[in-house]
């Protein structure tokens, strides 16, 4: 597909969207708007999650730190925890795949908790990262309402995927334990609504986001060539958008895997 036939699909939405599309074997790469900033939802939790893997390569955590859940600890929406019995136990690494594979909110928050949002905004700034952002906690609805928002853009999320993949982010290690977690994602409707029926089913890393008129999903499918597939929107008609994931992530794997649609 062309830059010309994506800008021409992306433009009929509203809001604020961004994308970007790369071939991580020969470079290809389309941009749409991807260093604009966005609202980040739950795309935020994907640089927590690097983070604590930063904490567990420097010994400062252990993946098998323990510790209870309190319902004062529980906040709504997304995840299991809020729904299970006062002061079960995780470890940190429980906690870590939790906010992953469910989004789980009240994950997310115990271990914002343990590591502190500047302590994480300064590892976000030290791998390069200049619009991404750390600024509250999930379903903190008082700083949600004075206008104090997570931010990401699609290129950096991009960036950090990619970090990844090449065995660059924290250390080769975690790098790919941080991939096969974002392989078991369990919110399916976006990048890999189409892609999961295939009969060769590709493996996909990938994290979602989503709020009132926000709606993302950044990752990469793994067929026989890897692609970077992300796309971001704010202030958006999310069903469409979300069929317009769907359906471009299909076109682009099948014309770089040879597939006839």
């Amino acid at each position: 597909m062309t830059q010309e036939v994506i800008t021409r699909k992306l433009n009929q939405l509203s809001g604020k969207i961004s994308f970007l599309y790369e071939n991580l074997e020969t470079g290809e790469h389309i941009g749409y708007r991807e260093d604009q900033p966005q609202m980040a939802a739950s795309v935020i939790k994907l640089f927590v999650m690097a983070f604590a893997f930063h904490q567990f390569d420097t010994g400062k955590l252990m993946k098998d730190f323990s510790l209870s859940i309190h319902k004062k600890d529980c906040v709504p929406s997304c995840g299991a925890l809020t729904y299970l019995h006062e002061e079960i136990r995780v470890t940190a690494l429980d906690l870590v795949t939790l906010m992953i594979i469910f989004s789980d909110n009240t994950a997310t928050n115990v271990l914002i908790d343990l590591f502190g949002i500047e302590e994480i905004n300064q590892y976000i700034a030290s791998l390069g990262f200049e619009r991404t952002c750390l600024n509250r906690k999930m379903f903190d609805l008082e700083k949600s309402r004075q206008g104090i928002q997570n931010y990401i853009t699609a290129s950096e999320a991009g960036r950090l995927l990619k970090m990844m993949h090449r065995g660059e982010l924290v250390s080769d290690t975690a790098s790919r334990q941080m991939i096969s977690i974002l392989k078991n994602q369990q919110l399916r409707s976006k990048i890999p609504f189409y892609l999961q029926a295939l009969e060769e089913k590709p493996e996909i890393a990938h994290k979602t986001g989503e709020d009132r008129g926000i709606t993302h999903d950044v990752g990469i499918v793994y067929g026989k060539v890897p692609l970077l597939l992300c796309f971001c929107g704010n202030e958006t008609d999310t069903p469409a958008f979300e069929r317009i994931m769907g359906e471009l992530s299909l076109q682009l794997y099948s014309e770089v895997n040879g597939l006839t649609l």
